[in-house]
């Protein structure tokens, strides 16, 4: 689930962008922002295996603060991260079957697709989907990169980001490529409420070692998928004289050709497939995972008592969440369509933002009394939490007086 949630935009558009415009001089971003953000992830399922409760409540338990933190970040970032879900996965779909119908009639056909799965199918439905698409995703795209590097140019490698110093990539981008890499921080809180909603479907609570060690083979995943990706754009477009369209039709095209130019043309069908499937399940779980967040979270700060441990599931908060962020994502689109780089990119900067604020939250909760002492991260994922928060603390500061330039 966490894996299906990471994969999809940041990975077949931002790693294959970044291959493309610096060939392998994006590399040690990618690593670093894989790094530094691994123990927040982590600490969703952590926390949710240890406690039986999920990071809104434990939010709540180190402040009401905390909580209404949480809430304003997620009801301001949710709608710009499913728009630009939404919007690549729309570009994918009228590509596919070759449609000639507007965004926004895409658009509504899959949020309302998704609904109804979610209704009809519920959480075991996803889990089931989710593992089907992710392998079909990993082997096509694992087959493409390992035919694409014995030809690729590795003088570009670089853990440094030269290309970003030297002006060749702008360093939005390169924060842009941060901010989802792997995902939003965001996704964090779903992961601890799947973990329960797993628990729930199958009438038993995991182990905290066999959650962690399921989340760690997904990271792993998203983190080897990503090199894949960056290769792939690095291999076929670097140098090439090519550049990816900001147009959705056209870059989705493009994303498309370097599968079928490196397997050939009769992978065609297998690579429509593949990635079509892979940003679906993406808007499946985007879908799910903000309204879920959403409902928990309205649900401790208004509904249960302070205390409550019972995970009850979704109510109707849920349901009148993805209305509204589907309807919002219609009518948004149908007013301002803007170009598919510039929508994901304002998306993942938002997150990239919002990232230490998430980070230290989680921070905070998973090294709380409620966790046990036992299943509290160790010293050195704890310090390598502090490393990450003064980085990307940094990182946002940078940004910030770049973008809006303050001279103090």
């Amino acid at each position: 689930m966490w894996a299906a949630a990471a994969i999809g935009v940041s990975h077949l558009v931002q790693s294959t962008r970044a291959g493309a415009m610096a060939g392998f001089g994006l590399a040690g971003v990618i690593l670093l922002a894989l790094v530094l953000k691994y123990p927040f992830f982590e600490y969703g399922p952590r926390y949710a295996a240890a406690t039986g409760l999920s990071l809104v409540e434990g939010y709540r338990r180190i402040g009401r603060w905390a909580l209404w933190l949480y809430l304003a970040i997620t009801l301001s970032t949710a709608l710009f991260v499913q728009l630009a879900v939404v919007l690549f996965t729309a570009f994918l779909v009228k590509l596919v079957f070759g449609l000639g119908w507007s965004i926004p009639v895409v658009s509504a056909l899959l949020c309302g697709l998704c609904a109804a799965l979610l209704a009809v199918g519920r959480f075991p439905f996803l889990d089931r989907l989710i593992k089907l698409v992710m392998a079909l995703l990993a082997v096509s795209t694992l087959v493409a990169a390992s035919i694409t590097l014995p030809h690729a140019d590795f003088s570009s490698l670089s853990l440094w980001p030269r290309a970003a110093l030297s002006g060749v990539v702008p360093v939005a981008f390169v924060l842009a490529l941060m901010g989802w890499m792997p995902s939003a921080i965001d996704i964090s809180v779903w992961s601890s409420l799947w973990t329960l909603a797993k628990d729930r479907a199958t009438g038993e609570r995991a182990s905290p070692d066999a959650v962690l060690l399921d989340f760690r083979i997904g990271y792993v995943a998203t983190g080897v998928l990503a090199f894949a990706f960056l290769a792939l754009g690095s291999a076929l477009m670097y140098g090439s004289g090519q550049a990816f369209s900001a147009r959705g039709t056209e870059f989705s095209g493009q994303v498309i050709d370097l599968y079928t130019q490196t397997l050939g043309g009769w992978t065609r069908p297998i690579v429509f497939t593949a990635v079509l499937t892979t940003m679906f399940s993406t808007t499946l779980t985007v879908v799910d995972g903000f309204p879920r967040a959403i409902d928990r979270g309205l649900r401790v700060a208004f509904v249960e008592p302070e205390g409550t441990s019972a995970y009850a599931g979704t109510g109707r908060a849920y349901w009148g969440a993805i209305a509204i962020l589907s309807g919002l994502t219609v009518l948004v689109l149908a007013v301002f369509p803007g170009s598919l780089t510039t929508m994901i990119d304002v998306a993942t900067t938002v997150s990239f933002l919002t990232a230490p604020a998430l980070g230290y939250l989680n921070l905070r909760a998973v090294t709380s009394d409620p966790v046990p002492r036992e299943q509290r991260p160790g010293r050195a994922l704890i310090a390598l939490s502090w490393i990450g928060l003064v980085v990307l603390s940094g990182f946002a500061v940078v940004y910030l007086f770049s973008r809006f330039g303050w001279s103090g």
